[in-house]
């Protein structure tokens, strides 16, 4: 087998402003598997910002995986290779780019979708939620406005930045009652700031608020202290999170989970103890967000999920299979990961 990687830069069309800092751009490692005469394609998409992983670390992981790979026959099982990869160097966001590549590679071998070999039953397509910056009132709204002309049935905002209470309020109005509006704090506020403020925004009719606080037990008290509905996204990393019932839902992402099989393992914890789950991008590329699709139209995922991202790139045009269309993406109907 051989392992071949990509490195490029992608640059946001504008700063990205969150509860974590302002980010302007982000590092994408792009692998081809190849044996046997059937390629795969994945990717790797470290944000340091987002995830504390650095680029260089994903870098080491792809070039020790690449050598490690070379060793095996084109028709090893796809969890051998998987497990040889994780036994080296067990870094989730690196071994999520092998993981895409045996997928892409299994449904190219059998001429099916991704989404197919998951599900017999999965969704034709799943709803996205469009992601507002915390930038000022004005944007906010006017960003606002195009998303639900464009159909998104969920807009999700960025606060913890300031005028957060001025920003929904205008996002709100600008977008109508029947569009679902979903809060990002990125674990910006303590305990005490997030129960003021989640009480404070929540006339404005919240679907629910995700990461208000980092770590299990202050959300667990957040949740206790508020009637709107709370989920996790960064304190689903930590240790026993996913079956510690502190949240209404889960956020999962591709990178953190290792890929698409440890998304679906992730996913069934979380389901056991009654949360939703949703699936979101780390802005990650297209073949990231590809993954994440097929993943979430196996789980028939309720929630928007948050993998409209691509239109934040600068001089990056969206492939067509992964479009949005009236806030949803359909499932890329090609063999594989379709893209």
């Amino acid at each position: 087998m051989e392992l071949r990687v990509a490195h490029t830069t992608l640059r946001f069309r504008a700063p990205l402003r969150t509860g974590y800092g302002e980010v302007a751009s982000r590092d994408l490692f792009t692998v081809t598997l190849d044996g046997g005469g059937v390629t795969g394609h994945g990717e790797a998409a470290p944000l340091e910002a987002y995830d504390g992983v650095p680029a260089a670390a994903v870098a080491e992981a792809l070039a020790r995986y690449s050598e490690l790979l070379r060793e095996f026959a084109a028709d090893t099982p796809g969890h051998r290779l998987l497990d040889a990869c994780r036994n080296a160097v067990e870094l989730p966001e690196a071994l999520a780019a092998v993981d895409m590549a045996l997928w892409d590679r299994a449904g190219k071998r059998l001429d099916r979708a991704v989404a197919a070999l998951l599900s017999e039953n999965h969704l034709d397509a799943v709803a996205v939620n469009a992601t507002l910056g915390a930038g000022d009132r004005a944007g906010a709204a006017a960003a606002a406005a195009r998303a639900a002309a464009d159909g998104f049935s969920c807009v999700k905002v960025k606060v913890g930045t300031g005028d957060d209470a001025g920003r929904v309020a205008a996002v709100r109005a600008a977008i109508g009652p029947a569009v679902a509006l979903r809060l990002d704090a990125n674990g910006a506020w303590d305990v005490e700031t997030a129960v003021r403020m989640i009480d404070a925004l929540a006339p404005a009719g919240l679907e629910l608020v995700e990461e208000p606080v980092h770590g299990l037990e202050a959300v667990r008290e957040v949740r206790a202290r508020v009637a709107t509905r709370v989920s996790i996204d960064e304190t689903a990393d930590e240790p026993g999170a996913l079956t510690a019932a502190v949240a209404d839902a889960v956020c999962l992402k591709i990178g953190r989970c290792g890929g698409i099989s440890g998304l679906l393992s992730q996913a069934a914890l979380v389901r056991s103890t009654g949360a939703d789950v949703y699936v979101a991008s780390t802005m990650d590329g297209p073949l990231g967000i590809a993954a994440a699709v097929h993943a979430a139209a196996a789980l028939r995922v309720d929630l928007a999920c948050g993998l409209a991202t691509l239109g934040h790139f600068d001089g990056f045009e969206e492939p067509e299979a992964l479009r949005v269309v009236g806030g949803a993406i359909r499932v890329p109907l090609g063999p594989g990961l379709g893209v």
